[in-house]
């Protein structure tokens, strides 16, 4: 209100300095003539009595269609813009529709731009599936050295396309959660068993008691989220183990990997952040902690870390305790 009634001054301050320059100019005129200065003070405080109550009124009325502007910033809605008093405000107010117009068909373009790019990623991570497929097919026809790490690394290729559809998932409108009460240890064990040649080709150990904790959440996009984390863990653990407890809801996936450097353990979850380690390895995305972090807050969870260089890294996820209500 202060910064409004202070712009309201300065915009009507030559009127009223042209006001009281006539009144200046007849109070001078009379005092030349030799007339009394009641003549001119009488007339000249009902003049400025009339004045104030106009300024006033006018102040009202700018006040009342300064509110009308600023909800129109609040919506984007030029439709509610007060009617135009002056041409000046014709013509802000026309040009105002029109870029606002034009924005609005560009949104509508560029949004058909981004869902047409996600349409094709998404079909092309479907058919890419299928010749993966075929290639660990092929690669377990025969048991051998060369078969078992082009296997590792064909898993690899397979998490990556993987990331890539829950990424096109998670950027999406639409919903894809299933939420019910969750028995986690089966869903962990699920995991595992995945992950098991990893294991093996590190010679990293793995430990985990099971659990009897259950949760509600959805399974598809728990196991995703703990299918992140085990692959971080084994691609910074060059020897050791990996420990997964759970405890009163809380995921934690240990490791006695390389560490994270303290300045970067508070941005590990943005996206595209990889980090002295990622530039190190020249092949981290940055997308993977990010991806496990929006699917957890999209669960009702959320994502901890703590690290220490050249000990290991533990990161954990905190489930609800309690039923969502899932809109």
């Amino acid at each position: 209100m202060a910064g409004f009634f202070k712009h309201y001054l300065r915009s009507r301050g030559a009127v009223v300095g042209y006001c009281a320059g006539c009144g200046g100019i007849f109070a001078v005129v009379f005092a030349l003539y030799g007339l009394p200065l009641e003549a001119v003070l009488y007339p000249g405080a009902l003049c400025l009595l009339l004045g104030a109550a106009v300024l006033g009124l006018d102040l009202l009325r700018q006040w009342s269609r300064h509110r009308q502007r600023v909800l129109v910033l609040h919506h984007m809605d030029p439709s509610r813009l007060p009617p135009p008093k002056t041409p000046a405000e014709t013509e802000l107010t026309t040009l105002a529709q029109q870029l606002f117009q034009q924005t609005q068909a560009q949104r509508t373009q560029d949004r058909t731009r981004e869902q047409e790019a996600l349409d094709y990623f998404a079909a092309w991570v479907h058919q890419i599936k299928t010749p993966i497929a075929a290639m660990g097919m092929l690669l377990q026809e025969e048991d051998s050295a060369q078969n078992r790490a082009l296997c590792v690394e064909l898993f690899r290729v397979q998490q990556y396309v993987d990331m890539v559809l829950s990424y096109l998932r998670l950027q999406s409108e639409g919903s894809d959660y299933v939420f019910r009460e969750v028995a986690l240890d089966p869903a962990i064990r699920a995991c595992i068993h995945r992950f098991a040649p990893q294991f093996i080709h590190k010679r990293i150990r793995l430990h985990y008691d099971g659990t009897q904790e259950r949760a509600f959440t959805d399974e598809k996009w728990f196991r995703f989220i703990l299918e992140q984390l085990l692959s971080n863990a084994v691609k910074y653990t060059p020897k050791g183990a990996i420990t997964i407890r759970v405890q009163a809801g809380v995921l934690e996936v240990e490791d006695s990997g390389i560490g994270i450097a303290p300045e970067d353990l508070p941005r590990i979850f943005e996206r595209g952040f990889t980090g002295y380690n990622g530039r190190a390895d020249q092949k981290a995305t940055g997308l993977g902690l990010y991806l496990c972090q929006e699917a957890a807050r999209r669960l009702g969870a959320s994502m901890e870390a703590s690290s220490q260089v050249g000990v290991g890294t533990v990161l954990r996820l905190r489930l609800p305790r309690e039923r969502l209500d899932v809109e």
